[in-house]
């Protein structure tokens, strides 16, 4: 005879089945106001699709099986080549038949990236390894559509929405994606004190040195940083040389990374590695940080992705779970950590739109100098929250929420990459700094944006003022003050404006006024009882 020891009973059943996209007000709201209404059709049924509890399963098993380096094949032929669940693969065929990777550039039209941007968001909640090759795909393809050559033979081949994961030269393949490569051991983010040497080599130029961050090296090209005469130049290093030889890019290792485990990170060594010089010699840094404001763009959509999806567990799981007599979701305490969590989600989401609509206006020089200044502000902002907030959602499901099994610990271990990655903190503030200091217009273009809502909101208008008085006056010192009250405004100003007034009434409060040292001091009920019930929307 058998003895049950115990029934398994109050717990919450897995988050599956759900359409990302309907369950987000802020999200389809943010969309229609930031011009891309026309994609919300499509995003829906994106929506209902990511939702779904394979492709949820998709991220798990992807990051459960990372992948592995095989550099030698049975004969001991150099062929330096990665391995991928099939997870990983079927998670990059759905990325790029949905153009996350080139969209913008292949099908321009107003909000285009506005759309993109809402629909990375919601590909952030599956899984973020994935998304580091389509990010830096979308960042490279402006600069390599200035190269003549390039932009004649590759264009065609990366704007296609098939996912092409052969080894074989570009041109000889039906879609393509681009990788990076700028750090090296003894700088990092100092990318002037790389020691890469790339010489001239007839048509092209001959790289020699290595790389100690080597960005998804499967990719079928890479943007590189290397030394030359006229200083440091940006260099397109494809996998294969022109002559259909393998390009001597040794990978020494991949990276044994704290998260985003499913993407293969490396180190490389070139010997004699062959490239096409991108932009002007001596003029690297300028090409890379046009392109990094792409990539960073990404940063910020990845980290609020994740900050929805740790949301949408905590409250799932608070809708399910008894304790102390009734169901967490009814209890006071709780309410006001979940409510304060999704105000951020609410306030990231405004943000991060308000971005791709900068991006959308390409020639716009306003949108010029937003793009340049707002960038690394919301980076530096948006992407620490999502670290804090990973960890706050996690132990709201107590000791479920920090294993293996569920989702929060993946979120959790993801949380910190897009913080460091291209740029940590200090130089997002002083990018901010020398954003200031080399565009003597960025103050007042701030001034019009953050001035439409003065009148309404007295901490706001409090807090504006003294934000003003410094951004004229920035101070080095305080750097990262100065970036975390301009982000604080910039959200505080949208929410403001477009969100329904106790939301906004709650963030200037709880953000502008009195800010508490952590999540859950949300006092106020009537935003409460609205932020949840936004958040439990369709669920």
């Amino acid at each position: 005879m058998s003895w049950p020891t115990h029934q398994v009973s109050n717990q919450s059943p897995p988050l599956v089945d759900y359409n990302l996209f309907d369950t987000d007000p802020a999200l389809r709201e943010g969309l229609s106001r930031e011009g891309a209404a026309w994609a919300a059709p499509a995003l829906a049924t994106l929506g209902a699709e990511l939702g779904r509890a394979d492709r949820l399963d998709l991220g798990r098993l992807a990051n459960h099986y990372p992948p592995e380096l095989r550099a030698f094949d049975q004969k001991g032929f150099r062929i330096d080549q990665v391995e991928f669940h099939p997870a990983w693969h079927a998670l990059m065929q759905g990325i790029v038949e949905n153009g996350f990777h080139s969209s913008p550039w292949a099908e321009p039209r107003p909000g285009a990236h506005v759309a993109r941007a809402a629909g990375y968001l919601m590909q952030a909640q599956v899984e973020s390894g994935s998304l580091c090759p389509t990010t830096m795909t979308y960042g490279s393809i402006p600069a390599l559509a200035k190269h003549p050559q390039l932009a004649r033979d590759w264009l065609s081949i990366l704007y296609s929405r098939h996912y092409d994961p052969r080894d074989l030269p570009l041109q000889r393949k039906h879609g393509g994606l681009i990788g990076m490569g700028m750090t090296e051991k003894q700088g990092g983010s100092d990318v002037r004190s790389n020691a890469t040497v790339a010489v001239a080599d007839g048509e092209g130029w001959r790289l020699t040195g290595h790389k100690w961050f080597f960005s998804a090296p499967q990719c079928d090209a890479h943007l590189v940083l290397a030394q030359t005469e006229a200083g440091l130049s940006c260099f397109v290093v494809p996998r294969w040389q022109p002559d259909d030889s393998r390009n001597p890019v040794l990978i020494q290792r991949l990276k044994d990374k704290v998260g985003n485990r499913s993407n293969a990170s490396s180190e490389v060594e070139f010997a004699g590695a062959w490239g096409w010089l991108l932009g002007e010699a001596g003029r690297g840094v300028a090409t890379i940080i046009e392109m990094a404001t792409y990539t960073r763009l990404d940063c910020v959509l990845g980290s609020t992705g994740l900050m929805r999806q740790a949301l949408a567990q905590a409250v799932h799981h608070c809708r399910h779970r008894r304790a102390f007599g009734a169901l967490l979701i009814e209890q006071p305490l709780m309410r006001s950590l979940l409510a304060d969590l999704a105000l951020e989600v609410e306030a990231s989401i405004a943000l991060a739109l308000r971005m791709g609509r900068a991006f959308d206006k390409q020639d716009d020089p306003g949108s010029q100098v937003y793009r340049r200044v707002v960038t690394p502000v919301a980076k530096y902002w948006v992407c620490k929250r999502a670290i804090t907030f990973a960890a706050e959602a996690m132990e709201v499901l107590g000791g479920n929420g920090y294993v293996e099994d569920g989702a929060l610990g993946r979120l959790y271990r993801e949380a910190p990459v897009n913080s460091i990655w291209e740029g940590s903190g200090n130089v997002m503030c002083l990018d901010l700094m020398r954003a200031l200091a080399k565009e003597p217009e960025a103050v007042d273009i701030l001034a019009a944006e953050l001035e439409r809502p003065r009148g309404r909101q007295a901490e706001y208008d409090r807090h504006l003022t003294t934000l003003l008085t410094a951004l004229r006056r920035p101070d080095p010192a305080t750097a990262r003050w100065l970036t975390e009250q301009l982000a604080l405004a910039l959200q505080a100003g949208l929410l403001i404006e477009h969100a329904p007034e106790p939301i906004a009434v709650a963030f200037c409060r709880a953000r502008l006024a009195t800010p508490g040292l952590q999540f859950g001091a949300l006092a106020e009920p009537a935003a409460v009882d609205l932020l949840l019930n936004r958040v439990l929307a369709g669920f």
